[in-house]
């Protein structure tokens, strides 16, 4: 398995195996705290090659800077087969996000699992900015 893509963005969606990408982020800035981040998207292009044929869990967890879960999702689960003329398949995977909500300031990190091993992360920080008094 190679991941291509991980990212999380504002937006993304799968057009015929095309991964689109809207508003691809690594900060999130805040003037309140807890912070509710209204909608963003994690995007991820997997290729798998023939020995990574079966079946598999691909599992995403958002966690803090303690490595404390904030967001668990359920694993997806993902059959690999490929014909016998290919030599790779490549799949997008899109996970939308509503409300997530930042207690603290600091870093998060977005740990993807295939089969309970790490195979990347996406990395965020959420800096709070509290408004100036005039």
């Amino acid at each position: 398995m190679n991941i291509q893509v991980a990212v999380l963005c504002d937006a993304a969606t799968d057009d015929n195996g095309k991964l689109n990408l809207l508003g691809a982020f690594d900060t999130i800035y805040t003037q309140q705290l807890p912070a509710i981040h209204p909608q963003c998207s994690i995007a991820l292009r997997v290729t798998f090659s023939s020995g990574d044929e079966g079946k598999h869990a691909l599992a995403l967890n958002f966690v803090d800077a303690d490595g404390r879960s904030i967001a668990k999702f359920p694993p997806i689960p993902v059959e690999v087969t490929l014909p016998d003329d290919m030599h790779f398949g490549t799949r997008n995977f899109i996970v939308n996000i509503q409300q997530l909500k930042f207690d603290n300031p600091g870093l998060y990190s977005i740990d993807v699992l295939l089969n309970g091993h790490s195979q990347a992360n996406i990395p965020l920080l959420v800096r709070h900015n509290p408004p100036t008094p005039a």
